[in-house]
């Protein structure tokens, strides 16, 4: 089954093709990855999810439970290993 990708262009300018009406551009997001901190270490959706909910530190991230941030649009499993290590790095872990 092939899936039908539509071109979308950013607005940047940057053109993309998507299969889903997700708006994230992947140049823009390239850009705009943080060099370092947590959010570094997790895909862009993941990354662009945490921030739409204004998580974007461990202190911040300290105060959800995991499963309240698996229930965030575009977080998944596999990134919970990274935020876990990341939150014990600094200090914190998920709240209880």
């Amino acid at each position: 089954m092939k899936v039908e990708k539509s071109l979308k262009v950013c607005e940047k300018g940057h053109k993309y093709y998507k299969s889903s009406d997700c708006p994230s551009c992947p140049a823009c997001d390239k850009e705009n990855k943080p060099e370092n901190g947590f959010l570094s270490k997790l895909s862009s959706p993941a990354r662009n999810a945490l921030i739409h909910e204004g998580i974007d530190t461990v202190q911040k991230l300290s105060k959800y439970t995991e499963k309240e941030i698996l229930k965030i649009h575009a977080i998944g499993s596999a990134s919970l290993p990274i935020m876990r290590t990341s939150l014990e790095k600094e200090g914190f872990s998920f709240k209880e």
